[in-house]
């Protein structure tokens, strides 16, 4: 059963150009430097310094994965497309949500 999966995952990524191994592990190797990022983001912040360079750094390694997509894969259908747009904007929705109420907690940390 094992083997089925991965020869269908292997025959998906033929189909696109995409090798499947190389997104998953760009997609995984790429979380310890996006929470790094995010780290250093709120760090900047709340020494009221610039957030622009770990800010699009963060928001590099979030797409990073997509970006391998987009720049190797074929014929990808819209739909695909779609659904990454929508898993991009609320992730990125979310982050900055919870960059925030970082940045605030740290901010009434240094208040108290």
């Amino acid at each position: 059963m094992l083997e089925d999966a991965n020869n269908w995952i292997i025959a998906l990524g033929g189909q696109y150009n995409v090798n499947p191994y190389v997104f998953a592990a760009i997609y995984v190797g790429a979380i310890p430097f996006f929470f790094a990022s995010i780290a250093w983001l709120v760090k900047r912040a709340r020494a009221g310094r610039s957030t622009v360079v770990p800010t699009m750094l963060a928001g590099f390694f979030f797409v990073s994965a997509y970006l391998y997509l987009a720049i190797f894969g074929q014929d990808i259908p819209l739909w695909v497309w779609l659904f990454l747009a929508a898993l991009i904007l609320y992730g990125a929705w979310s982050t900055i949500r919870d960059t925030r109420r970082k940045i605030a907690a740290a901010r009434e940390e240094l208040q108290d």
